[in-house]
Formats: structure tokens, sequence, C-alpha cells
């Protein structure tokens, strides 16, 4: 039988044509679903896509600014920005990243420090961004990868700018210095604020005007490829650079202070006792901030804040140190006018003296004793057994309300970062902080400026400025032009007394500490044509046992005495305050003294040259 006459033709075709139909059917619902999803697009969404597009090809950068310009008194230089280049890769440019940087190692040396800050970097980068591996590159450096060039895709030599310190370590703890910003430190900033940018003032006023320095970010919007890579910039809009500072310090005397230090480690504050500014403010040793500003690697700035030394360490304001001596001009107003003594009254000095039974003996300075003394006497000859004696009849907490008076227990009010409070024991102060009663043999030690008694050189230098202006308070400052309603120093008030005379006494005796034939200052009183008010000081370490004596010699060097001294000039018109510490120096008088006044000489000298130019120019 033949198969194609069982066939039905007619049949199949209208099969055929009606699946035609339903797929023609099918495809034309499509094509109205297509269409209506593009009309959708293109109108009702237009907007929010033409804005993805947009940002798909235009990206906005950060732009940084230049950092404020610090400079001196004078206008000289101490902080500015220098062009400097970064090396830099491109990783996706480079097959072998290891291989390239030991390379680079060879031809310009790179720190195992350098490498491990490039790999977290290159973890918070893309592959296309160009990833700083060196951050500073000397021209010889910037010669060498240039000849070498083609040899080394994906790396580029880019310049930037760099913060620099003209003087070096000279005023470093003062002026402070920048680093690389971390992410603790951005967790508490407006993470905006540091968009473009690295680094971050880290200490002194680098740290404390941070704010003003840094300036305000710019921005670019710059067009990009699909890959995102920059082709244009399409518009800037410019950063606005920091502010400049002019500080009061006077870098020549700050130069000055410091070198006399010597090698000793200590502080010397000098302050302008009318307004609070401040000339120098010294701590040694001292660091160059220049190296940690270039990127000091982990180890060397390791080695450099695990030293003994403490040469990043600001003395001059978180240096507490028992002040000593230095008490007793203060504590004898004090004594006098809440009517514990008078001005004229006479203690006996034999050495030695005793609290009624106690079997204790405390010992002055001289060991045959002074004599008859009064308070003018106490102060020029610095007799330990004339403030005993006061001390147990004011007592401590009439003291400790007294001294904070002038300032002691309180930080100066600098606006430094770093600056630490000092501790004026009281009753209240020993329960609270030690959970302990107070003793009457602790308020002898406290008389002589011992004891819990701790000081910093800047607010020793801000009670001596209050001292030298009869009572009126200043608040120390490093930023020219402030406003003198600021000057009125934290928690002091300028101090009335019901007898005036009172500080007259006090710097009467003050000058003949430096200038009285028996002042235990008087080998510095020598060849002035202008007079010193001062006062030494001597400050214990370590306790010394009973019926021993102090030796010096046999002391380890860190167990010896600080030396200390506090002065202002010209005496009856004071118009500068300098106060010296120096750890472990022994003497005040031998030791601090004459590096007061080593700096009180450099000031008068250059007063008076600038009065001579005054003169001519009239």
């Amino acid at each position: 039988m033949d198969l194609g006459t069982l066939r039905d033709t007619p049949r199949e075709r209208q099969v055929v044509r009606r699946r035609l139909l339903i797929a023609g059917l099918i495809g034309a619902l499509l094509c109205l679903v297509l269409a209506g999803r593009i009309a959708y697009l293109q109108t009702v969404r237009y907007d929010h896509f033409a804005a993805q597009s947009q940002d798909n090809r235009v990206r906005i950068a950060s732009v940084a600014p230049t950092r404020g310009i610090i400079r001196d008194r004078d206008g000289r230089v101490l902080a500015d920005n220098q062009p400097a280049f970064r090396l830099t890769i491109v990783p996706e440019r480079v097959d072998d990243l290891d291989a390239l940087i030991d390379q680079l190692d060879d031809l310009v040396g790179v720190s195992a420090s350098e490498r491990a800050a490039f790999r977290e970097a290159r973890q918070r980068s893309r592959g296309f961004q160009a990833i700083p591996l060196k951050r500073q590159l000397s021209e010889a450096a910037v010669a060498r990868v240039a000849v070498n060039r083609h040899r080394f895709p994906g790396v580029e030599v880019q310049p930037h700018l760099i913060r620099h310190y003209p003087y070096g370590p000279v005023g470093g703890h003062a002026i402070g210095y920048v680093g690389r910003i971390s992410e603790a430190e951005l967790s508490s900033r407006n993470r905006r604020a540091y968009r473009g940018s690295s680094v971050i003032g880290k200490t002194g006023l680098e740290k404390a005007y941070e704010r003003r320095l840094r300036g305000e970010m710019g921005s670019e919007r710059i067009e990009t490829n699909a890959l995102g890579r920059p082709i244009d910039v399409i518009e800037r809009d410019p950063p606005t650079p920091g502010q400049d500072l002019t500080l009061t310090l006077d870098i020549g005397l700050q130069r000055i202070a410091e070198e006399s230090l010597g090698d000793f480690r200590g502080a010397i504050v000098a302050m302008d006792p009318r307004n609070g500014a401040i000339l120098a403010l010294a701590s040694q040793p001292g660091f160059d901030p220049n190296a940690i500003s270039a990127g000091l690697d982990r180890e060397a700035f390791k080695a450099l804040s695990q030293d003994p030394d403490q040469p990043l360490y600001n003395r001059a304001i978180s240096g507490r140190y028992p002040p000593g001596s230095l008490v007793k001009p203060f504590l004898g107003i004090a004594g006098v006018a809440s009517g514990a003594i008078d001005v004229d009254e006479e203690i006996v000095s034999d050495g030695t003296y005793r609290l009624p039974n106690v079997s204790r003996v405390w010992r002055d300075w001289k060991r045959e004793g002074h004599g008859e003394v009064d308070l003018h006497k106490a102060i020029t000859e610095s007799v330990d057994s004339y403030y005993y004696e006061l001390a147990r009849r004011m007592g401590i907490d009439r003291m400790h309300e007294w001294m904070t008076r002038f300032g002691f227990g309180l930080d100066s009010g600098l606006a430094l970062p770093g600056e630490r409070q000092g501790i004026m024991p009281s009753r209240e102060w020993k329960a609270r902080t030690l959970g302990e009663s107070w003793y009457q043999g602790e308020t002898i030690n406290t008389g002589i400026g011992q004891g819990f008694t701790l000081s910093t050189p800047i607010q020793l230098a801000t009670s001596t400025a209050m001292l030298a202006n009869r009572g009126a308070p200043v608040v120390p400052h490093l930023l020219a032009g402030r406003p003198d309603s600021a000057n009125a120093q934290p928690g002091v008030d300028p101090m009335r007394l019901d007898d005036e005379t009172l500080w007259q006494t006090s710097i009467d005796a003050m000058v003949d500490v430096v200038h009285g034939d028996n002042g235990t200052a008087r080998a510095i009183g020598d060849d002035l044509d202008y007079r010193i008010a001062g006062k030494t000081g001597t400050a214990q370490v370590v306790g010394i046992p009973q019926g021993e004596e102090y030796d010096e010699e046999t002391l380890p060097a860190r167990h010896r005495d600080h030396a200390l001294f506090t002065a202002f000039a010209p005496a009856t018109s004071p118009r500068l305050v300098v106060t010296v510490l120096v750890e472990n120096g022994g003497s005040g008088s031998k030791t601090a003294a004459p590096m007061a006044r080593r700096v009180i000489d450099a000031w008068m000298s250059r007063e008076e040259k600038d009065s001579e130019l005054a003169r001519q120019w009239r």
C-alpha cells in the first residue's frame, strides 16, 4: 500500500497555520512587552538611569589643600611645604610585583616597613590606582629611576609636597610634626575632610591647630572610561589652603635655651610675664621632626619612642617634678597673708627640725643652720627649717588653699596637647587618690616642695609670672595676636593682699638670691647691668634614710637630685620669666641658674639692640 495516499495534507496545513499564528501572536506579545519596557525605561526611569550613567562616566576625586606655614614672631619660617618625589606602582600593569619590588630595592632601596605599608595600601586600593612604595626619593634616586624607566612598566615618579622644618630639631616639641593618619584618628574625625590626604598633625602646634593648618579639601570631576580609568578632568573646585600661623616663639632664643641644656635632660621655659607670650619652650633631648614627617620606618620610630632618655617626651609641659624650694617665695607670702607668721618674726635655725613627740629629724641643707631667720632671709638663703615651721603652723589644707591660688596643682592653660596637671596635695586629695589619712610629717615635706607636690616647668613659669606681676595671672600662649581678654589662667583669679607690700618683700628677697652676699644664686649675679629676681631649688628624687647624708658621687646618675631655678628680669619692671628644670642635675645654683642667666642675657641683649635700632630710625 502506498503510504502517501494515507496523508491528510489539508489537515497538516491547518495545523501548521495554527502554530504559525500562535507563534506570531507570542512574538507580537513579546515585542509589545519589550516596547513597553523600553518606553518605561526611556520615559519614567530616564532620570534615574541618566544619573547612573553619569556616575559611571564621571568620578569625583578629592584634592588635598596646601598645609599652612608656621612662622616665629619675626616671620622666620618654622614649618613649610617642600616639593618632593615619591615612587608609585600601578599593580595591574605589573606581572610579578614581588620581583619588581626586589629590582627597585637594588636600584633605590626599599625597607621592610615600606614593603609592609605598600601591601596594606594595596588591599585598600583598586588595581589601576597608583600606590606609593617610597614616599620620598632623593634627586639621585629620581635620576636612576628615570634612566631605567623602560625596565619598569607600572612604575611612576610623582611630585608631591612634604612637611619641612627648616630648623630641624630646634623647637621640635613645641612645633610638633605631622605623620600618616591612622584608622583610629580617622574614626574620631570627619572622614570627608581627609579624603585625598594621608597626613595629620601628631604633636605640638601641628596637632593643636590641625583644623586651621590643614585647610579645606577641593575636588575634581574626572571623566573615566568603562574600566574606571581617568581620561580627562572635566571640572575642578580648588582646595582652600590652610591658614598660616605666626607664633610668639623666638627661634633664636629657642636655640639658645636648647643649647644651654647641653647633654642634660630637662626643660627651659621663657615667657613674657606681661601677656603670657612664650618666647622659648625647650625640652631636651629633642628629635628631628623632618625624619618623622618624611616617613620614619617602624623600626627607627620604635627605637626613638623606646629610648630611655625619651626624646619624644615634652618635659616642659608633660614632665611633673617636685618643685623643691621654688615654692618658698609663694609659701612665704601665703604664710604672712594668712596670719600664720609675721613678716619680721624670726625663727632659729640650728640645722635640724623636730615635731613634738615625733622621733624623725628634718634637716636643713646647711648642716650648722642659719641662725635667726626672718622671711627675707628664709627666701634668700633658702632656709628649710623656717618653712618646716611655717608649714606646721599653716597646716596642709590652708597651704593647699593658698598655693592653688598661685596656680600650683593646676594646668597652665597653654593650648598645647599633652600638658599635665600638677599636684598640690590636701587631706581630701590623699583620701580620694590613695584612700589614706594625712600625716603631719607630710605637711612638713610639703613646706619645702617635696612629698606629693608635683609641678610642670610651664606651671612654675606661669606662677612666677604671677609673682612678677604682683598677683595678676596670665595664660601662657604660643600663638601671636591672642586677645588680651583670654589672658586669665583657668582656675586662678587676680590675687589681692591686705598688705600689698608683701609682693615687694618677696621680690626683694629673690633679688638678693642673685645679688646678695649670701644668696644661693649669687654666682650668676656678677657683671650685670640689670637685676634678676630668682629662686634656686633642689628636689630629691629618692629618699635618704635617717642618719645618712646625700652623697651625689655614690648615687646612680638617675637617682641624683633635680636642679631648678626660676627668675624674672629686670626685677623692677619684669619683661622676661625663665624657669629651668634639669633632671638629675644636682644643685639648682650650680646647674640650673647659669642656664637661666644665659637665656636672660641673650634676650636682654636682643631687646637692647632692638631699642637702639628703633632710636636710629626715629
